[in-house]
């Protein structure tokens, strides 16, 4: 494992003891050293935050600790000090905490920092998880009594990622194909990545390959030379199959055709190349447009009985397994009968909604990505059915536009971004009067505020279900049960 900088860490890290020596936080010394980046300080962790950093609080500074877990005493790297917070990564584990794995997945976590909690033991990730869950819920004086059932996972805990955005660094003879370490613009060089599916970590060795081989130029952001700026991979685990994007600054008709034909060669099981151009600066990765290098332009994955074709930039779970225990979720909280009207908000591509199609009279899907609303109405094709709507809008605007059209709905179902829904999204769900809204959430702190918001709008969340759809790091999904009550109640 290397970064961009095409030194080993190791030495890195050897370079910079040399010349600053370890700081213990317990000595008595006076005046205290300012803090600085590259210096080593000995911490006792006592706690881990929602990004995953190990936390200290030593002389009224607060420590932030990539890859320390709590109980751990380490010696620690500083990245960045400033305002009273310094931020650092695990240099030396002087004494290990209990909740660490004897065998980790991957010997690398420290210094990738992907996967903040894949040195800890799985059991302690979930008590973690629900955890923070609970700190949340806690917050909201109106939501006591709701059910926070045990975290519910997925069988298979690592090589679960089905898709993966990469960046492609360094020169053509020696290439960096992997992610930005936190805080910094330094490429982490995935090799092996334990949550990534096999077949991920299969193409990025023959891109590796390819790019050294036929000497694709790749690009520089400092000098705005260069080609190749990202790949992005999606495999299908119920096809077995993989999708590639190389993303470049600029056209390209040879080197981008013969690393495709390279890929290919390599690997058969990758059944889709695409090209895309993006000539903006910043780390937006892709551009507007995408063209094909092969006759077919998408994978099929299967969701329990659910068929969704998944196109370059279609918004798909990253855990297919996990994906299926929340739809199976989301159905049997529903509570659906061949009467039901049934809103997906948020639909994506359609999964959830058509999920639950085979139960219902009617489903109304809304999303604000014109793309993923026409992959919607394809993958409603695909799996027959014709009791299937899909529409393309601002959320706020189209459920005032139901209302208006005396739309009646019984279950609606939420799956928002990150952030939550806006307030007038929930005034509006709720003035549709369903029967039961099923929530499902990616954040727990948007999650309780917005169910707060829902119990004075008439809905009282009854149980939250917490599936780990991301095991190895702190994000947890959630779905929430609300039935329509007494305001007052």
């Amino acid at each position: 494992m290397k970064t961009e900088n095409n030194k080993r860490k190791d030495k890195r890290f050897k370079t910079a003891t040399t010349t600053t020596p370890p700081v213990s936080m317990d000595q008595e010394r006076a005046p205290r050293p300012k803090l600085s980046r590259n210096m080593i300080v000995e911490l006792p962790i006592t706690a881990i935050d929602e990004d995953g950093y190990g936390t200290a609080r030593v002389d009224g500074l607060a420590y932030k600790i990539g890859g320390a877990l709590p109980g751990d005493l380490v010696r620690a790297k500083i990245d960045h000090a400033s305002f009273g917070t310094v931020t650092g990564h695990l240099y030396k584990l002087l004494q290990a905490s209990p909740l660490r794995s004897k065998r980790p997945p991957c010997s690398n976590s420290a210094e990738c920092l992907g996967c903040p909690l894949i040195a800890m033991r799985y059991t302690d990730q979930k008590v973690l998880k629900r955890g923070m869950i609970l700190n949340e819920l806690a917050k909201y004086p109106s939501l006591t009594g709701t059910t926070i059932h045990p975290l519910m996972s997925p069988d298979r805990l690592i090589h679960y990622r089905n898709s993966a955005k990469l960046v492609v660094a360094g020169k053509h003879s020696e290439p960096f194909i992997g992610i930005y370490r936190r805080a910094s613009h330094d490429v982490y060089d995935l090799e092996e990545c334990p949550v990534h599916h096999p077949l991920i970590n299969r193409v990025i060795a023959a891109a590796r390959s390819g790019i050294t081989r036929l000497k694709v130029p790749i690009y520089n952001p400092r000098s705005k030379m260069g080609l190749l700026r990202y790949l992005v991979v999606r495999v299908s685990e119920s096809e077995q199959k993989a999708m590639v994007v190389l993303i470049t600054a600029d056209k390209s008709y040879n080197e981008i055709h013969h690393l495709s034909r390279f890929i290919r060669e390599a690997l058969p099981e990758v059944e889709v190349i695409a090209s895309n151009v993006n000539s903006s600066e910043g780390n937006v990765i892709f551009g507007q447009k995408d063209s094909f290098l092969t006759p077919k332009h998408y994978l099929t994955e299967k969701v329990g009985d659910i068929y969704v074709q998944i196109s370059p930039r279609s918004f798909f779970q990253v855990n297919t397994a996990g994906a299926t225990l929340i739809y199976e979720k989301v159905k049997a909280w529903a509570a659906l009968d061949r009467e039901s009207t049934v809103l997906d908000l948020y639909c994506g591509i359609g999964g959830i909604g058509l999920f639950l199609a085979g139960q219902a009279k009617r489903v109304i899907g809304i999303e604000v990505v014109e793309e993923a609303v026409a992959d919607a109405r394809k993958n409603a094709r695909l799996n027959g059915f014709t009791n299937c709507r899909f529409e393309a809008g601002d959320a706020a605007v189209l459920l005032e536009e139901l209302a208006g059209d005396g739309e009646r709905v019984d279950v609606v179902v939420l799956n928002p971004p990150r952030k939550g829904c806006d307030e007038v999204v929930l005034q509006r769900v709720a003035g549709l009067s369903p029967r039961r809204v099923v929530y499902v959430s990616c954040s727990p702190e948007s999650l309780m505020r917005d169910l707060n918001i829902l119990k004075n709008l008439g809905y009282t969340c009854r149980e939250v279900q917490p599936v780990d759809m991301f095991p190895q790091t702190v994000h947890v999904e959630n779905v929430a049960l609300l039935e329509k009550g007494d305001k007052s109640a």
